[in-house]
């Protein structure tokens, strides 16, 4: 059940937002792939924050993974420089009818550190066997 209200609280922090869009610092798309020992994942998050122990600073973005494919929203995008990307990687989306909750997850909380272009950019996620989830 931990996994439904972490993912609804994700949902909707991405649909929300924090302030307006069109205000603040240039906001780059970022797009691409996340893999997971060789495989698209179906469903997943990713939150990318700006590495402030690399002195980058300004708003963090999310965007959902869908069929191993994710993109961020228009306006929702990066600061671009050094961010801390964390990716969750599920088999289903938590809620759907049948799925034991408790067995969606193929990985939580992968975290790697990237520094992005700014500008729009593709940035393609392999995340490794070692991070599977218990």
């Amino acid at each position: 059940m931990l996994c439904a209200g972490w993912f609804a609280c994700a949902v909707a922090v991405a649909s929300g937002g924090c302030g307006s869009r069109d205000s603040g610092p240039t906001r780059y798309t970022l797009s691409g792939t996340v893999s997971f020992d060789g495989k698209p994942v179906p469903y997943g998050t990713i939150s990318m924050a700006p590495d402030t122990s690399q002195g980058n600073s300004g708003p963090g973005s999310f965007a959902q993974v869908r069929d191993g494919r994710y993109r961020t929203a228009s306006g929702a995008g990066t600061v671009g420089g050094p961010h801390v990307l964390t990716i969750t990687g599920l088999k289903a989306i938590p809620g759907t009818a049948g799925v034991d909750p408790d067995s969606i997850m193929l990985f939580s909380s992968y975290q790697i550190t990237v520094d992005l272009p700014r500008e729009n950019t593709v940035h393609d996620i392999a995340v490794p066997r070692s991070a599977a989830s218990p």
